[in-house]
């Protein structure tokens, strides 16, 4: 499968030492997916970027863990291939910590756990609520079973 993922770190936040592995992982999620000639974004941020976007977006005025924008567009490139602009995923590391404490989960667990719950989002899934009743929080779970001995941190 060919994809394109571009991972970026806002201004105000460092580049965390496992950020180069974000990009292998998702490309994995998307393979798992079998989602093929998808562009898309993650852009990993603090608390008060993602609080801004949540109250613009979602108008909830607090933070979250992670946010999805589908964009849902197609183009064709120079050598006539036809790519999905999926959106962009944004996530928290304020918040990805504070999850780790509060739901006694590694850091490294809980990010592919946001990674596969964007780009689910980014495939047309949602939820009403988080109960883990919710069949995309249900499957989010299966592939990240599936994906256990894959390491980003």
């Amino acid at each position: 499968m060919k994809n394109e993922i571009f991972v970026e770190m806002e201004e105000t936040c460092e580049a965390p030492s496992w950020f180069d592995n974000v990009k292998p992982f998702v490309t994995k999620v998307l393979d798992n997916l079998e989602k093929d000639h998808w562009e898309l974004s993650v852009l990993f941020c603090n608390d008060k970027f993602i609080w801004d976007l949540n109250r613009q977006y979602r108008q909830i005025d607090n933070p979250t863990d992670v946010l999805s924008f589908e964009q849902g567009d197609e183009y064709t490139d120079e050598n006539d291939e036809t790519w999905f602009t999926a959106g962009d995923i944004v996530i928290s590391l304020d918040t990805l910590k504070t999850n780790c404490t509060e739901f006694g989960v590694t850091e490294n667990e809980e990010l592919k756990r946001l990674l596969i719950h964007g780009v689910l989002h980014l495939s047309g899934m949602d939820h009403s609520d988080n109960s883990p009743e919710q069949p995309m929080l249900k499957f989010q779970e299966e592939i990240l079973a599936k994906m256990a001995g894959d390491n980003i941190i």
